[in-house]
């Protein structure tokens, strides 16, 4: 699958007079794995919260795969096009086993119906991937933090989507768990063909402080074959 997944454009949020994202574009593609990196209180989670549909902006939109405008849908609207995503708390159902917390993730899946054997191996599959195969049949609220933290990270990966947004997925986690989470994050094995948006870090010591914020970002307006791509420095920042 090629070709634009996201295309925020011009994204404005405020809350009162406070202003947490100030014309904010965006390009992600399908195949790509794309980092917001920012201080507390920047706007990363906003732009998120934009994306699936819990905020709405001032300004601007969201269009999904190059063409469909999702600025204004319901959030479940938007969860069934295939974006998905894991929140900063992990939140799961405590008295349902980790198995089962994967099932109903695979049978969200809006791509295909599986049952029986099918189900059963791609059940397996996420179990491995997550390294929660041994806990499969405990009770979600008896698992540590960081084992719910792969719970929902599972349940969101079996239901096979299209966009993939996570809020700090590692948070809690050990560095054992945090390296394993961006190898999934950017392997192929699971997600081949489909857009990405994760949070990793090439480089953890930037060269200037300018790195610390979200840079400069492709857009896609007025460019065409052959044109060299224009870039942008964002004005606002993301929380």
């Amino acid at each position: 699958m090629k070709g634009v997944a996201l295309l925020i454009d011009g994204i404005t949020v405020q809350f009162g007079a406070f202003r947490a994202i100030n014309d904010l574009s965006l390009a992600v593609d399908y195949g790509e794995v794309r980092a917001v990196i920012g201080p507390n209180g920047a706007g990363k989670t906003t732009l998120l919260d934009v994306i699936s549909g819990i905020t709405r902006p001032k300004a601007g939109r969201v269009l999904f795969d190059g063409a469909q405008d999702i600025t204004r849908l319901a959030e479940s609207a938007i969860a069934r096009t295939g974006i998905r995503r894991k929140f900063q708390k992990p939140s799961v159902f405590e008295a349902l086993t980790v198995r089962q917390h994967i099932e109903i993730g695979s049978e969200a899946s809006f791509r295909r119906r599986l049952d029986g054997p099918a189900l059963n191996e791609r059940v397996d599959e996420i179990l491995e991937t997550v390294g929660l195969t041994d806990q499969a049949a405990r009770l979600a609220g008896e698992l540590a933090h960081g084992q719910k933290q792969w719970l929902e990270i599972g349940m969101v990966l079996a239901s096979e989507p299209r966009v993939l947004m996570l809020d700090e997925p590692v948070a809690g986690l050990t560095d054992e768990e945090t390296a394993r989470a961006g190898a999934e994050a950017a392997g192929p094995r699971h997600h081949r063909g489909r857009a990405r948006h994760g949070f990793r870090r090439a480089d953890r010591r930037p060269r200037h402080r300018a790195s610390r914020r979200l840079h400069a970002v492709r857009r896609l307006d007025g460019q065409g074959p052959g044109r060299r791509k224009r870039r942008r420095r964002l004005s606002g920042a993301v929380k």
